[in-house]
């Protein structure tokens, strides 16, 4: 009996999945260093999305990978972030395009120390080849399990006759909407959603928050749903009270569905009227008019998730439609105070990093803490506000105890919480420098919530900080395609092209951006420095012409003193580095721009000294600029290098990027 435990013990359902580098045979003939250069890459590219969606590499089978996964809905999201990923890379290298079939299948497999057998394992071996270069082969088995829980169309292929498989076995295709849009078809996913900004239509106009709040509140529950793709608020929030119809917004956004409604609040009595609209036909998918108390806005918001993922095929699973219960408190006082916090830090995002606007929103997630202490989602929205605020009204030192605190607390209060995960991959990266920890837990924040765009554009922001420029420009891609109007995106693919010396794919980004946003200074300002960088002197020149005039950030500020300086007027420089050490502003400014225009000044001795009193004071900003090309003056100064070693930077050359800039890039600006 005992033999007979350990034998069955030995086996276990699983999906498998296998890869393989379609071409493979000719290429290697033709070029064989390029076909094994393209095996490597296959595999790099692909482990760390298995890694993320919970799979493992069993096995390198020549030009192509075994994959085990826990389950057929794992293996299939895992199969379509694979081809979304080479999808982008090969826009990218047109001239030598990776092309990749993936097969999967579920059953039973056998171990054998680290490999699986099985005839599972060989029936998933004999649909690969049935995929499309770049496409993906479901079995019928698989296709019994996410048919309604992904939001892609599965077209079957009929039944097959498999090599070394007894009974014939139906195959199904994955419509993958960038194969669907060679063919010709420009439809727009049901599954990408806006939520639009609700309208007040309260007695009081004071309550505005509420619906500002309510919005905020409706996305991040919507954006629990597999399978659904949620578009930030950044990115909506442009269209409050915009005439703009239905349609427009939605080929603007690229979603197939959009969510509108309006709040009427009187006392504790709430009127909330909410619409699911075709953003093609404008035709409503549903429409409902809630009469209930304030107490039951967390009972509404659950409902209007769980019709949603109705109207839109998206099957919820047990532990997908427990989360859409879980509130922020169930103290209604304290979702009153949490919802002024969240209104609150978006404004002061909006409108301009100031003091007065970050301890507005700090005082009402406070006090949200002091009425419920166990509102996880209060102390995670209260630390990635002070860890936002941290370089832009903050120093690092007034506010890390307080970061730490609530980071952790929000973390413990509920482990499956994105944003909480987001605060502590933000924490590890600002202040703790663990490039490790804040890696996984960025990974883990987007496993939690795909449609959490900040975790991803944070992801890119560390990963261009470890010189992982390619996998940078992926994550920030990524954030696009979630908040495609949120334009400090912009602000960073130009960052990551800049530090990797590739001045033409910068000059790609900040152009494009710059025709959607003409007048805006900052675009004028990159735009100039890559122009420089390229030998365009006069048309450098120019560009910095046009970012003359009002500017109300340090940052534009000292951008444009800086293009100034290397174009040889350093008088603004010098200004504002003199009026920065005589008479420092009420706003706080990062010692490493200052350091910047010094660098840039030529004062390399007076740039290093302060750099290493930013250390000591604890501010340590350098982590975030220190790739930048301003730095390279004092690159390899023992004192510069230093410090990097100290914030557990980087010292070496990062490698060379293989990346361009595409089209449809999210535009930047202030």
């Amino acid at each position: 009996m005992a033999r007979c435990q350990a034998v069955a013990s030995d086996r276990q359902l699983a999906a498998i999945m296998f890869t393989d580098l379609a071409g493979f045979t000719q290429l290697t003939q033709a070029d064989e260093p390029l076909a094994f250069k393209l095996v490597e890459e296959q595999e790099a590219l692909i482990r760390p999305i298995v890694e993320a969606h919970h799979g493992r590499h069993v096995k390198s089978l020549g030009d192509g990978l075994l994959i085990e996964l826990p389950n057929a809905l794992d293996a299939v999201e895992c199969a379509v972030e694979i081809q979304r990923r080479v999808h982008e890379r090969n826009l990218e290298r047109e001239s030598q395009p990776l092309q990749l079939r993936i097969g999967v299948h579920l059953g039973d497999v056998q171990r054998r120390g680290g490999d699986i057998v099985g005839d599972a394992v060989n029936v998933a071996s004999r649909i690969e080849p049935l995929a499309e270069r770049g496409g993906i082969c479901l079995s019928e088995h698989v296709f019994a399990q996410v048919r309604n829980k992904i939001p892609y169309q599965l077209e079957s292929l009929g039944s097959k006759h498999l090599k070394g498989v007894r009974d014939p076995v139906e195959i199904y295709r994955v419509v993958l909407p960038w194969l669907a849009n060679q063919e010709g078809s420009g439809a727009l996913l049901p599954s990408r959603l806006a939520v639009l900004p609700f309208s007040n239509i309260s007695p009081d106009p004071n309550d505005e928050y509420f619906a500002d709040g309510l919005t905020e509140e409706l996305i991040s529950v919507l954006s629990r749903i597999r399978g659904l793709r949620v578009i930030a608020r950044t990115s909506v929030n442009q269209y409050k009270s915009s005439p703009k119809s239905v349609r427009q917004i939605s080929a603007e956004l690229a979603v197939g569905t959009v969510l509108e409604g309006s709040v009427r609040r009187a006392g504790t009595h709430l009127r909330i009227t909410i619409q699911l609209i075709d953003g093609a036909t404008e035709e409503h998918r549903w429409a409902e008019t809630y009469n209930r108390e304030l107490r039951d806005v967390f009972e509404i918001q659950a409902e209007v998730a769980e019709r949603t993922a109705e109207a839109l095929r998206l099957e919820l699973l047990g532990a997908e439609r427990q989360a859409l219960h879980r509130a922020p408190t169930r103290d209604i006082e304290a979702y009153d105070l949490y919802l002024r916090g969240v209104a609150a830090f978006q404004r002061t995002a909006d409108e301009g990093w100031t003091r007065p606007g970050v301890d507005e929103a700090s005082r009402y997630f406070e006090a949200a803490i002091a009425k419920d202490p166990r509102s996880s989602a209060a102390h995670s929205s209260l630390a990635n506000l002070l860890i936002a605020a941290m370089g832009e009204v903050y120093s690092r030192p007034e506010v890390e105890s307080r970061i730490r605190q609530h980071v952790h607390r929000g973390l413990e209060l509920d482990p499956d919480s994105s944003e909480a995960h987001t605060a502590l991959g933000n924490f590890a990266l600002q202040v703790e420098f663990d490039w490790d920890r804040s890696e996984a837990e960025f990974i883990r924040a987007v496993s939690l919530n795909p449609s959490n765009a900040p975790a991803h554009a944070w992801y890119g922001i560390l990963l261009r900080t470890l010189g992982r420029f390619d996998q940078a420009l992926s994550q920030f891609r990524l954030a696009a395609e979630l908040d495609p109007l949120f334009r400090q995106l912009t602000y960073w693919q130009v960052r990551v092209f800049e530090s990797a010396g590739d001045h033409e794919g910068a000059l790609g980004v900040a152009t494009e951006a710059l025709a959607r946003y003409p007048g805006n200074r900052l675009l004028h300002i990159q735009v100039g420095k890559a122009l420089l960088s390229l030998g365009r002197t006069e048309e450098a020149r120019q560009h910095a012409a046009m970012a003359a005039g009002p500017i109300n950030d340090a940052g534009t500020a000292i951008g444009r003193a800086e293009l100034l300086a290397l174009l040889g007027d350093p008088s603004e420089a010098e200004r504002l580095v003199k009026s920065w050490e005589s008479n420092p502003s009420e706003f706080y400014i990062r010692m490493n721009f200052i350091a910047a225009l010094l660098t840039v000044l030529g004062q390399k001795d007076r740039a290093l000294d302060l750099l290493e009193r930013d250390a000591r004071e604890g501010e340590r900003s350098l982590w975030i600029d220190f790739r930048r090309p301003i730095f390279d003056p004092i690159r390899n100064d023992p004192r510069f290098v230093s410090l990097l070693k100290e914030m557990k930077l980087p010292t070496a050359p990062p490698a060379p990027m293989s990346s361009r800039p595409i089209g449809n890039e999210a535009p930047t600006g202030q």
